[in-house]
């Protein structure tokens, strides 16, 4: 009978157990990384009555008779759900997604906890500031980069501390450079004695500078085409009014006249009786041919036949039509007048314009260039060499608009460069600020710029401040190179700061990863610089690493510090220390430390909290069955009360 009561008793003391932790749970519902506990219950002693018997071959076995005395706590355990993440905003404020404890300290031995709303104290460490206990990490060195072998330590935030700043050493250009452009425009010429009048466009090359021309003339320019003699047998006295039977013609078929290789014109309209003068109005009504009676010499007087403008003998020209026999003493007419012998046309050609104009280019700011002979241009109508072709490789006119075409004499022209130009903040070994202008002008040779560097302060170029830079014809890289056999860029401040030594890069070789130079527009520009002033750490940023990256005034960024988090082998073998903080155990096994996402399955967000794991509606489920479960206990005892009282009465 005394048995029941005990179990009552234990079963009443340990469901108010159960109470105090359900209790315990609702009241952290928000108490920010808390991780609620359960109560497991188990059978305590048990009293055997009667043991089990063996089965035998006449009966079965027995089952033993044990009756238990009541009940007691199997464990408490720590429940390390996940709990919900709760967004403030606030930087230093850190949640756990995943495995893992941050890492506190105080001076002496370490603590783990899931609540991270830290802040920075007065001597600038990153702390738990309801505890004072200092988070712990790994600190950066001044470069920003953590230490392979560094130790876990206090993390330390001075905000407000300066970074020294730190000189420009490399500068990378990167984009395109328009193979195709052209901003060379004609911006003046002096043209002397050569009637040239007209100096426009723009040379395709692209080129600036002073173009001279050097116009030589023999003296044919505008000249006619050479004369032909007529046959043997005309008459020393023959004059405008001699017939054609006089001169010996018995034959006036076939008589035609051919200009250009193309027009072919037949004469028809003379007779015997026609005279030398009639043959020279017909031969004039024909466009392009000229004709007149030369008397010059006595003993060779001869009709002579040119082509009305001169020109190349190929473009202008005249031809006669063939005669009708191998006889020169045959009576036909084209035999007796031009002596053709019947087997071929007398082609009569124009003389050639005698022209070389050779042009001597000095880019702005080089020396000259080897001579180029130009190209003449010749009037279709005149047949007169009026212009020339072919400066700066084509897309510049140069003419002459008088009637006497091109005379010898020299050209001035002055050309535009093809420049495009980038610049870019640079830094000395004081931070001072300084612009560099990077300026790329086009050159005669394909594929080739010049490049220069200027600095409009007080900077001195001291070395490296020019080069070339020259791509393949598929529009990759072929070469960056300094002037002057240098190597670098090396610049004098002007401000008492040392010497700076920068490397331009214009990229790998053959590569696309920097200048380019294809036929498209111009995007070129110097893309990063490595060098910054003086900055003040201002803010920070926490990573998913928990990799700690301060922000500098100066638009620096650079690591400052990692978090460490912790991880065991049985979370739920740590020991409570209060203040939401964790301590080892004899079954928690030793700290596992290790990085965010890495080492550890669990990742840093920061401005946020994680909320409380206790699920309410659990506990008020749990809270309804440990009441019930105290309320049957204390039945228990009352009704052994009862009983008991009953045993008490027997003896009335």
């Amino acid at each position: 009978m005394m048995s029941s009561l005990f179990a009552g008793v234990s079963g009443l003391r340990n469901h108010q157990v159960k109470m105090n932790v359900i209790g315990n749970n609702i009241s952290n519902v928000n108490t920010i990384g808390f991780k609620g506990s359960r109560v497991t219950f188990q059978e305590a002693l048990v009293q055997t009555m009667k043991g089990a018997g063996r089965p035998t071959s006449l009966s079965g076995g027995t089952n033993p008779v044990q009756m238990g005395l009541g009940m007691t706590i199997s464990a408490v355990d720590t429940l390390f759900s996940q709990g919900g993440l709760e967004t403030t905003g606030q930087i230093t404020d850190l949640a756990i997604q995943g495995s893992g404890f941050f890492i506190l300290s105080d001076g002496q031995g370490e603590f783990y906890t899931r609540s991270g709303a830290f802040g920075i104290d007065a001597q600038s460490y990153l702390v738990d500031p309801g505890s004072g206990l200092k988070v712990q990490g790994k600190m950066a060195d001044q470069s920003g980069v953590i230490p392979a072998l560094s130790t876990i330590g206090d993390i330390r935030l001075p905000f407000g501390q300066q970074d020294p700043a730190n000189a420009t050493t490399m500068i990378n250009l990167a984009n395109n450079l328009d193979s195709s452009a052209s901003d060379s425009k004609v911006l003046n010429f002096t043209s002397g004695t050569t009637n040239v009048d007209q100096v426009t466009g723009i040379a395709l090359d692209g080129a600036g500078g002073s173009h001279v021309l050097t116009v030589d003339d023999q003296g044919l320019n505008g000249q006619a085409v050479q004369s032909i003699m007529t046959g043997g047998n005309l008459l020393t006295t023959m004059n405008d009014a001699t017939t054609l039977a006089d001169m010996g013609v018995d034959d006036l078929t076939g008589f035609s006249i051919t200009v250009d290789g193309t027009t072919t014109t037949m004469i028809n309209n003379l007779t015997m009786s026609s005279t030398v003068g009639d043959v020279v109005r017909e031969i004039n009504n024909i466009s392009g041919v000229e004709s007149y009676l030369d008397k010059s010499d006595p003993n060779n007087f001869q009709i002579v036949l040119r082509r009305s403008k001169a020109g190349i003998n190929s473009s202008f020209n005249i031809s006669t039509s063939v005669g009708l026999a191998t006889d020169p003493s045959n009576g036909n007419i084209s035999n007796r007048l031009f002596g053709v012998d019947g087997t071929s046309a007398q082609t009569i050609g124009g003389l050639d314009h005698s022209f070389v104009v050779t042009d001597v280019f000095t880019p702005i700011g080089k020396a000259a260039e080897s001579a180029r002979q130009l190209t003449i241009d010749i009037d279709e109508t005149t047949g007169m060499a009026f212009g020339i072709l072919g400066l700066g490789d084509g897309g510049v006119d140069i003419r002459s608009s008088s009637t006497g075409g091109l005379a010898a004499g020299s050209i001035t022209i002055d050309t535009a460069s093809t420049h495009h130009s980038t610049s870019i903040t640079a830094f000395d070994s004081q931070g001072g600020k300084h612009t560099a202008i990077i300026t790329f002008t086009k050159t005669t040779t394909p594929n080739l710029w010049d490049w220069s560097v200027d600095l409009p302060g007080s900077e001195t170029v001291l070395e490296g401040g020019s080069g070339d830079v020259l791509f393949n014809p598929d529009g990759s890289l072929l070469r960056f190179s300094y002037g002057g056999g240098a190597a670098s860029l090396r610049i004098d401040p002007g401000n008492g700061a040392e010497t700076m030594e920068v490397q331009i890069n214009g990229g790998s070789t053959a590569g696309f990863n920097g200048l380019t130079g294809f036929a498209s527009p111009f995007t070129a520009s110097a893309i990063f610089q490595d060098g910054y002033g003086m900055g003040i750490l201002e803010n920070i940023a926490v990573d998913p690493t928990g990799t700690i990256t301060g922000l500098f005034s100066n638009g620096l960024s650079r690591t400052l510090a990692q978090i460490v988090l912790a991880d065991f082998n049985n979370k739920g073998g740590l020991r409570k220390a209060g203040h939401s903080l964790y301590t080892t155990s004899a079954n928690s096994g030793a700290a596992i430390h290790g990085v965010a996402g890495e080492t550890v399955a669990g990742n840093i967000s920061s401005g946020a909290l994680e909320s409380s794991n206790v699920d309410i509606a659990q506990e008020f489920t749990s809270m309804i069955t440990a009441q019930r479960g105290f309320q049957a206990n204390a039945r228990i005892i009352t009704t052994s009360d009862s009983m008991l009282d009953e045993l008490v009465n027997l003896k009335r």
